[in-house]
């Protein structure tokens, strides 16, 4: 299985996400676009936290220094994001894929993420913070991918549980509640290991392998 891993806006916590997935189903990993290259990039820190082999970090297609949107990014370094650079690489096994910053974060002044996402027709998970204002923000982006037809498999809610905006997403969205993702404190790999093991179900994942 191949799972998109979107966000409702930056920094809502998909890149841990992401490693905790790609852990649990034992899949290659890929984040087309990474814009900011000061620090750990949300490869790297995938890698370490999932503990996943090299081989299966797959390169990104762009390496933008600018921590901004692509389109700025790009610009800034005199190049722009070109959708045939970005088709989905070929690898057997279960592959997730992590967006860049919300859904409709332009790539190019021609083309969205959401659209993006569109083109490969993949089913996307949404990574929602579990803030103040998530519910609005939420319920845009599922309305965004419903007026493309995109396959939304389920909702992930990443901070400290909040029972009633996440009911009133998953009812108002019609959505699934795959799980919630607390913050953690240290945050290494065998605690994100054990905090997926808690909280989500693998079977809501399938193309899952044993560990």
């Amino acid at each position: 299985m191949r799972f998109i891993v979107a966000g409702t806006d930056t920094g809502v916590g998909k890149t841990v996400f992401s490693a905790a997935l790609a852990r649990a189903l034992n899949a290659n990993y890929w984040k087309p676009i990474q814009a900011g290259l000061e620090g750990e990039t949300d490869s790297e820190t995938v890698q370490r936290l999932s503990r996943l082999s090299r081989e299966r970090i797959i390169p990104e297609a762009y390496k933008l220094r600018l921590p901004a949107s692509p389109h700025i990014s790009a610009a800034r370094e005199g190049t722009s994001i070109e959708a045939h650079r970005l088709a989905i690489p070929a690898r057997s096994g279960p592959l997730v894929i992590e967006g860049a910053g919300g859904l409709l974060v332009p790539l190019s002044p021609n083309l969205l993420q959401i659209d993006l996402f569109s083109s490969w027709g993949l089913p996307l998970i949404v990574c929602a913070r579990t803030a103040l204002g998530t519910i609005n923000h939420t319920l845009l982006s599922l309305e965004a991918l419903a007026a493309r037809s995109l396959k939304v498999h389920g909702v992930v809610f990443i901070g400290e549980p909040d029972a009633e905006a996440e009911s009133a997403i998953v009812s108002s969205g019609k959505v699934r509640r795959l799980g919630g993702l607390p913050f953690l404190d240290p945050l290494n790999a065998s605690r994100l290991a054990e905090a997926f093991r808690a909280n989500f179900r693998l079977s809501d994942f399938p193309g899952s392998s044993s560990q």
